[in-house]
């Protein structure tokens, strides 16, 4: 949770303009104090085990947070120019509440609750696959800040994407990360033939998982099915409904289910040659469950 600020950063953002947040973000001007420890939120929402991993997609670079080089502490960073396809082992860490609506150095308020990260030499923004080392449990974040500074550590997750990466209790934990490409949207390898499937919802208990399915089988024409990943201790417990063969058929149904009061994702299967894959432009529903 140990971080630091570029001084060339806090300069950039010293001259943005007041942006507009999500509601449940009140902008907070200015670096956050040093005096000030940072903590986790004294009441976090209730279901954090479902908010959606970020979807990567193409964007251009943030105009804040991204020169060619930075200097922090008497360390030189450089940020990458290509990074698709990078992959790095090291220490993870979080952040929290005292830098909550506070400019990250892309600009963006940070939102503890969002799935997003920071990291030193990446472009902002990127996107960015963490695989926790030891309990195999995985997310995908949104990079839009810089940091973490403390030696040994290689990525600052936002309060949610730790928590449901499992390292909240312990501060850090050895993760793997790999960015993600993100091809412009509905594009698809020559070749491969694209599945997809509707998440209705994300559980740490299997019991919960199964009381979703029962509650969607037998109302829609296509299976209900709960897909599991991860160690029985610390597996998530994912209820998905497909395959559907094209995106109309997944915006109808991501529409039934949205009148039923639940947020969804969207994840697309690729088949080549044999073998699955999930594909790296899956979408989601921006909507709180």
């Amino acid at each position: 949770m140990t971080r630091a600020t570029p001084l060339l950063l806090i300069t950039l953002l010293a001259s943005l303009l007041a942006a507009c947040s999500g509601p449940q973000v009140t902008v907070r001007e200015g670096p956050a104090p040093r005096h000030e420890k940072d903590r986790a939120p004294a009441a976090p929402p209730r279901n954090l085990d479902q908010v959606p991993d970020a979807s990567p997609r193409a964007e251009p670079r943030s105009r804040y947070g991204n020169p060619a080089s930075y200097e922090v502490y008497g360390v030189r960073y450089e940020v990458r120019d290509r990074p698709a396809g990078h992959t790095e082992r090291g220490i993870a860490s979080w952040y929290g509440e005292k830098f909550h609506g506070r400019r990250t150095s892309s600009g963006e308020p940070y939102d503890m609750y969002a799935m997003t990260a920071a990291h030193k030499t990446l472009p902002l923004p990127s996107y960015v696959e963490v695989r926790h080392l030891n309990n195999d449990r995985r997310i995908v974040v949104k990079v839009n800040d810089r940091g973490p500074f403390a030696e040994g550590r290689i990525i600052d997750l936002s309060y949610t994407a730790a928590h449901k990466l499992g390292i909240l209790r312990q501060g850090t934990a050895p993760v793997e990360i790999r960015v993600l490409a993100a091809p412009p949207p509905g594009a698809a390898p020559r070749g491969a033939n694209v599945s997809y499937y509707v998440q209705a919802g994300a559980f740490g208990e299997h019991t919960n998982a199964r009381r979703l399915r029962q509650r969607l089988q037998g109302r829609f024409t296509v299976p209900v099915e709960i897909h599991s990943s991860g160690q029985t201790a610390g597996a998530v417990h994912r209820v998905r409904l497909g395959p559907l063969q094209d995106l109309a058929a997944v915006e109808r149904l991501r529409a039934q289910l949205r009148e039923q009061g639940l947020a969804t994702t969207t994840v697309s299967t690729l088949e080549e040659s044999g073998h699955s894959r999930p594909a790296a432009h899956d979408q989601r529903e921006d909507e709180a469950p």
